[in-house]
């Protein structure tokens, strides 16, 4: 059964009322078995019997969790049964990473079933040799437990060396309790007859002979056996998991640390690598876990300081002031922060023992308010002295001891190394601006912790780079952002614009500045909007009024990448500034006629006949419009004239013939009157659409603009097309913006089976869609709801009109409501 088959009957079987959805599900009982077959990766046949006759069992078993389904088929006591459960969890999808799958009740639940008498567990193709064959040791676990002796012996000699002895020991009771003692000395005698094996454990092999030797075999072992220890079957299992490199493992609720400490005091977890690849380092799975000892995280960090601190979930202080972090083998961006933040490390501590101060401070959590109020209170020492400050930093590069001791030593006065009474180093701001790095990064967290006074007292005597890092990567307050562009001045401030990192706050304040410094980075840097780019290329003021569009953003013109940002060009089409009009004739050739006349007239409109001269003498404008433009200057009505030429190319029956033009290879042609700033003339659009003018090719690339009309929008949801697979289609991307509703797909999209591909995507986005889904989940709960009225309404409780409709489906050319009345009349007609 395919997806697309599938996908519909599922969803019927949801909107049906459940009365009606279990004769449905009866009545489509192929089509299901087909389904859950694929869901579980067993048989039909397999899924027939464990679910049972009645469609209300094939519909709780489509919506049952595939894992609780499968152990409880395993519970079953089939063997065969038992064999295809195994084999569908470990065999098929999603299931494909062996090392990641974990259903630890699965084999528990086949055994606790078993009838060891039944040889069909036994047979060839049973269970038991498919367990020897492929299962790994924490999956065989159960087994040592288990009904059967020959998967006991097989399961204890595979794993004899992994398991604590009380878990053996619990195996040779299992042993003596199925075959007698008679089995611990044939064990034994088997495992030392066997050629070239280590079995490991020669003490367990002594206890099951002189067990076995016992009148009461099985009271000799009890007494033997540690009461309490390694009884958790999540412990066992999480032990051999992490013996056997299985990846990330879960920490079992009931560990016993002191358990784990004697596991790797007798057989080590190894803190080496096996290979170049593979990690031998099985310890240091225990430290990702919360409260794992200080003792094994030390021995796994003096292993591999870098990977354990970064993988440990608690570092202890130890490791940050030993030899390993003097060496620069600890990440502190990676275990300060973690370790603050959930107090294992007291910040204070930190502050005042651990080393280099620079790395220290670059790797600090600034929005921890602790964090913050302890690195105030060591900043008090600095005072608002600039020359405190311009020491600390000057010294911050080589500092190698904690952050208090760079303090005191840049506040001691009678210190003998040189103190700083300007900027060290000094360097410019970048264009666009970068993120302050090392002792700039570090020093830039430590200074806003410092007293407002103290921050207005320092910054005039900050370089420009710093003054950049300040504005755009910090969150001065108002009155310290004011002491800065006192003492800096506009350059500050067109640094600050340079950037795509602006929030909105600072966005805003920096567009009501309408300084041509500022706007000039703010165009070339920052993300602003179309709207935005218009108004400064009109040199329209955000405070009222207009002027010439300075040089700053002609420069920005000059400069942009017409591969990419030649949009920003275009939005000076209408401009009418001579500078913006010369630039942007300068360095584009507009194809399409009306952009070209667009410019010309909004020249003549804001400069006059001697503005469009200039233009025309640069030699970029075709020549039968330079000649004709020419012609009309020295006339009184020439302005009135090039209107008219430009509302004839704007006219919407030639827009609609360039429209209905094959695209070429260089775009679409609504992209292409888009592209040039031309607008079109929708309401005539929307016309031509009704009356069949507008060739369909043509109208999909006009729903794929953003500007599209809603009403268009509907009208072309009459030929849908198929939802894209690598790309969204355009009522996809309509959907995403708002523009459409799931409610219009569902009224008016056709062909049906389209539609119902479109609204499955958005009751059902994928993983890889989920980032881009924009429809709400109370917008699909309406939409669900709405269907479900609508299904009731035409096919009601009748399962026969539910398969016509799902049958009609496929092929159906209209929309989805017409679909549930039609099928309502084939099943109902008319008296």
């Amino acid at each position: 059964m395919t997806h697309s088959s599938a996908a519909p009957l599922r969803l019927a079987l949801r909107l049906a009322a459940p009365d009606t959805a279990d004769a449905l599900a009866e009545r489509q009982r192929p089509e299901l078995l087909a389904m859950l077959s694929d869901r579980f990766g067993l048989p039909e046949e397999i899924v027939e019997a464990v679910t049972g006759p009645g469609g209300a069992a094939l519909r709780a078993a489509l919506d049952a969790d595939p894992e609780a389904f499968l152990i409880r088929a395993a519970g079953s006591g089939d063997p065969v049964v038992a064999r295809a459960v195994w084999k569908a969890w470990y065999r098929s999808s999603p299931q494909r990473n062996r090392r990641a799958r974990d259903l630890p009740d699965l084999l528990p639940a086949i055994l606790g079933a078993a009838d060891p008498a039944d040889p069909r567990w036994e047979a060839e193709d049973g269970l038991v040799p498919l367990l020897q064959k492929e299962a790994t040791p924490a999956e065989l676990l159960p087994a040592l437990t288990g009904p059967f002796p020959q998967l006991v012996s097989f399961t204890l000699v595979r794993l004899s060396r992994l398991l604590p002895l009380p878990v053996a020991v619990d195996a040779c009771l299992a042993m003596v309790r199925l075959a007698g003692g008679a089995a611990l000395v044939a064990f034994a005698d088997g495992v030392e007859q066997a050629a070239d094996f280590d079995f490991g454990r020669p003490e367990l092999l002594e206890m099951m002979r002189a067990a076995a030797a016992d009148a009461d075999p099985e009271a000799y072992l009890r007494a033997r056996r540690p009461a309490g220890e390694w009884t958790d079957p999540a412990s066992l299992r999480a032990l051999l998991r992490v013996r056997d490199g299985a990846g990330a493992v879960a920490k079992p609720a009931a560990l016993d640390w002191e358990l784990v400490r004697r596991e790797h005091a007798r057989l080590p977890f190894g803190t080496g690598r096996t290979s170049r690849r593979q990690s031998g380092n099985h310890l240091s799975q225990f430290t990702q876990w919360e409260g794992c000892p200080d003792d094994l995280v030390m021995e796994c960090f003096r292993a591999d300081p870098w990977g354990t601190s970064w993988s440990a979930a608690e570092l202890p202080f130890e490791a940050l002031v030993g030899p390993e972090a003097a060496a620069g083998k600890v990440p502190f961006d990676k275990t300060l922060g973690r370790g603050i933040r959930s107090g294992r490390l007291p910040v204070d501590r930190v502050l005042a023992e651990v080393g280099p101060a620079t790395e220290v401070l670059n790797a600090l959590p600034y929005d921890h308010e602790p964090t913050r109020k302890s690195l105030a209170g060591l900043l008090e020492r600095l005072g608002t002295d600039p020359v405190n400050w311009l020491t600390l930093y000057a010294r911050m590069g080589r500092a190698r001891g904690s952050v208090a001791e760079l303090v005191e030593d840049a506040a001691s006065p009678g210190s003998r190394r040189k103190r700083s009474t300007s900027w060290p180093r000094p360097l410019e701001a970048v264009f666009p601006a970068t993120a302050p790095e090392a002792s700039r990064a570090g020093f830039l967290g430590l200074f806003q912790c410092a007293s407002e006074e103290a921050q207005i007292a320092v910054v005039p005597h900050f370089d420009p780079r710093a003054v950049q890092h300040l504005l755009v990567y910090g969150d001065p307050a108002p009155a310290v952002r004011d002491a800065v562009i006192a003492a800096h001045g506009v350059p500050a401030l067109a640094a600050q614009a340079a950037t795509s990192a602006l929030s909105p706050e600072k966005l805003t304040h920096l567009l009501d500045l309408d300084e041509p410094q500022v706007d000039a980075q703010l165009f070339f840097h920052c993300r602003i909007d179309r709207a935005e780019r218009e108004r400064m290329l009109a040199g329209r003021l955000r405070g009222g009024g207009t002027r010439t569009v300075p040089e700053e953003l002609l420069h920005v013109l000059r400069e942009a990448n017409l591969g990419h940002y030649r949009h920003w060009l275009i939005a000076g089409l209408d401009s009418g500034d001579l500078g913006v009009a010369r630039v942007v004739v300068g360095r584009l050739r507009l194809r399409i006629p009306a952009a070209r006349l667009r410019l010309l007239v909004a020249v003549w409109e804001r400069g006059g006949p001697d503005a469009v001269r200039e233009i025309l003498a640069m030699d970029r404008l075709p020549v039968t419009l330079r000649r004709q433009t020419e012609k009309l200057l020295g006339l009184p009505d020439g302005l009135e004239r090039l209107r008219a030429r430009l509302a004839a190319e704007e006219d919407p029956e030639k827009l609609l013939a360039f429209l209905s033009k094959a695209p070429g290879h260089d775009g679409s042609q609504p992209d292409k009157l888009a592209g040039e700033g031309v607008p079109l003339p929708w309401p005539e659009l929307i016309a031509a659409h009704r009356s069949g003018r507008l060739a369909t090719a043509a109208a999909s690339d006009l729903a794929a603009l953003a500007d599209c009309p809603r009403e268009l929008l509907v009208a072309l949801l009459s030929s849908i097309p198929e939802p894209g697979r690598s790309h969204l289609s355009w009522p996809q991307r309509a959907l995403r913006r708002g523009a459409l509703t799931p409610e219009d797909v569902l009224t008016h999209a056709a062909p049906a089976h389209q539609g119902l591909s479109h609204l499955l995507r958005l009751l059902n986005p994928s993983d890889r869609q989920a980032n881009q889904q924009a429809v709400r989940q109370a917008d699909r709960q309406k939409l669900r709801t709405r269907a479900a009225t609508l299904t009731a309404e035409h096919l009601g409780d009748d399962p026969e009109a539910w398969a016509v409709c799902l049958q009609l489906l496929p092929t159906f050319a209209g929309t989805l409501t017409e679909l549930f009345a039609t099928a309502a009349a084939i099943v109902r007609p008319p008296t």
